[in-house]
């Protein structure tokens, strides 16, 4: 892959382009959203009093937990929205790789899941600007007993590795030269580390953390988070909410709402930290979506 990496034009930050491609997969909800009355998304959403989100199930990000859509995005999306207006957020659960394409055919008003901003989404949909930083750690089995700690200890080991079809992960795998395991989902990451069928499972140090905490009795350890490097450069990566290309007037409106939150460190851990999110997580206001739209020059 060839836009792993971005640097700013002020020349302080490497930034990747991480976290999940578009998998082919297809919607298992659908309620259409489309704007048959005229006027804007926004003024739409105004009157309705809803908004509807497209989620993919992911935890910490969006997911269903005792019958209730909760999830950090979706407690940012509730905030921001009824700051504009909007009381209710809904949500059509989605298969991942279906989210920008179910965006497009009017079945949700956004995408609720901390997508990874990358230039080829970017071509496709709108994206606000970034919600959260994200980093990689690694599941393993207890104790650790390969002594892993970052992406180039797997290579150098040779050690059998999961990842998350389509995620960032999969593509440092292939830059270092890894046959990695595809799962198609993090619960099957970590049922193949349990299972003895890889040796360690990488992803997002929030998921896979999330995923430890509320698997107590698995036995697997989940290591440090770390920025992942490739030939020597920091993958550092940030995701956001997805909008379609001609709402652009939601997605501004929103942007305005989230710069509240996000320049404000104890507002933003008061509706992201119960979910596992921390100050390493807050955007950096150098990483802009303009910057990780564009990828590499």
């Amino acid at each position: 892959m060839r836009d792993l990496t971005r640097t700013t034009a002020a020349g302080r930050i490497t930034a990747a382009i991480a976290g999940f491609g578009l998998l082919g997969a297809a919607v298992t909800g659908c309620t259409s959203v489309d704007n048959e009355g005229g006027g804007s998304t926004l003024e739409r959403l105004r009157d309705d009093g809803t908004v509807t989100v497209g989620f993919a199930g992911e935890a910490p990000y969006s997911f269903m937990q005792d019958g209730e859509l909760t999830g950090a995005t979706v407690a940012l999306h509730r905030e921001i929205f009824r700051n504009l207006g909007i009381e209710n957020v809904e949500g059509v659960s989605t298969d991942f790789g279906a989210l920008i394409p179910g965006l497009q055919a009017g079945r949700f008003d956004v995408v609720s899941a901390g997508m990874s901003i990358l230039p080829q989404r970017c071509e496709q949909a709108l994206f606000s600007e970034p919600e959260f930083n994200y980093t990689t750690a690694l599941m393993v089995p207890q104790g650790n007993p390969e002594q892993l700690d970052d992406m180039q200890s797997i290579a150098d080991s040779g050690v059998r590795m999961a990842v998350l079809t389509g995620a960032i992960e999969s593509d440092y795998a292939s830059a270092l030269g890894i046959d990695a395991l595809q799962v198609a989902s993090p619960q099957d990451g970590m049922d193949a580390v349990v299972n003895g069928r890889a040796d360690v499972f990488a992803l997002t140090g929030i998921s896979l953390n999330w995923m430890k905490q509320n698997n107590e009795n698995a036995p697997v350890d989940v290591t440090e988070s770390f920025v992942a490097e490739i030939d020597g450069v920091p993958q550092v990566g940030a995701g956001g909410t997805v909008f379609r290309k001609e709402d652009t007037e939601l997605r501004d409106a929103y942007n305005a709402e989230l710069e509240k939150i996000t320049s404000d460190r104890d507002r933003y851990l008061s509706i992201v930290g119960e979910f596992g999110f921390t100050e390493a997580e807050m955007p950096d206001p150098e990483l802009t979506t303009e910057v990780l739209c564009e990828g590499v020059s």
